[in-house]
């Protein structure tokens, strides 16, 4: 049974919310994020001394009539960002939970709306083996946005994906203009560390969001079971094995996984990013309004 949270009651839940991205982000002119340099907005932000080759018609003459001195008024600036969203499409975000596939599918789509909403530019990047497709390229503006949703819901999610190869090789990556949000579950053999440095290394605002299934979070097998790599692709693979589950080795899953998590939550520490960890299970709703607001990124 297929699942999906994209609906209209789904997207007008959104409709208060806002992207908190960094002040000092460069982004393009014309949109609503306001930014700490000076720019061409209605709104009065402070004053300073005329020098030689400034636009005259800013100077202030009240200013000059009470102190013969020539003032600027300087303005406010706001900015559009880029927001870039990466969606792992591997197996294992779909293979034994159709749920975790809607889920990702539904961060990346309301961050999405998200953007448009508040006059950002979005792009959705899905990353296959090692190349990152964008079908849709740059959307800005709600029909735009709403045409490129039904292509989030009909992917296919197959095979390994090479999350440095595709993010380090995409195009428009951008410089110093929005916020790369990469949706994973970050089971992957390959290094996507390299990613992140090479997003800060291109000064973006950085993102992570890793889904994970319920039995992934508390797994309730027990006895004899046959494990499958959902991406190996091969019955053969020296990764599948079979084993007898018992109460200590969910223990000690349990441990790995959160000294898992807590690696990654770290090197994101260190690399200035944001990083949240959330289970299929759980509302959508409870991402968005609880742990996004939580690391700063919702508003």
């Amino acid at each position: 049974m297929k699942v999906s949270y994209l609906n209209d009651e789904f997207f007008s839940r959104l409709e208060t919310l806002a992207l908190n991205l960094r002040a000092n982000l460069a982004g393009y002119f014309g949109g609503k994020h306001l930014v700490k340099t000076y720019g061409q907005t209605v709104e009065f932000a402070d004053y300073r001394e005329y020098m030689l080759g400034d636009d005259i018609r800013r100077i202030d003459w009240n200013l000059y009539s009470r102190f013969e001195k020539y003032f600027l008024k300087l303005f406010t600036d706001e900015r559009q960002m880029h927001v870039q969203i990466f969606l792992d499409c591997s197996a294992s975000m779909q293979k034994e939970s159709p749920q975790k596939a809607a889920y990702a599918i539904g961060v990346a789509a309301a961050l999405g709306f998200l953007a448009v909403h508040n006059m950002d530019k979005v792009s959705f990047n899905l990353i296959k083996k090692d190349k990152a497709e964008n079908n849709n390229g740059m959307i800005v503006g709600k029909t735009t946005f709403f045409k490129a949703i039904s292509d989030l819901e009909n992917i296919e999610f197959a095979d390994e994906a090479d999350l440095a190869a595709a993010i380090t090789s995409s195009q428009n990556t951008g410089t110093n203009d929005g916020l790369t949000v990469i949706i994973s579950d970050f089971f992957s053999e390959n290094d996507w560390k390299k990613a992140i440095d090479f997003l800060t290394y291109k000064r973006r605002q950085v993102l992570l969001v890793q889904v994970l299934s319920l039995d992934e979070v508390d797994p309730s097998y027990s006895g004899r079971v046959h494990m499958i790599d959902a991406e190996s692709g091969d019955i053969a693979d020296s990764r599948n094995m079979r084993i007898r589950i018992t109460p200590s080795m969910q223990e000690a899953y349990q441990e790995a996984l959160k000294d898992y998590i807590a690696d990654i939550k770290q090197f994101c520490v260190s690399r200035g990013a944001d990083f949240i960890s959330v289970s299929s299970d759980q509302p959508i709703e409870k991402v968005l309004f609880g742990e996004l607001f939580k690391v700063g990124i919702m508003e």
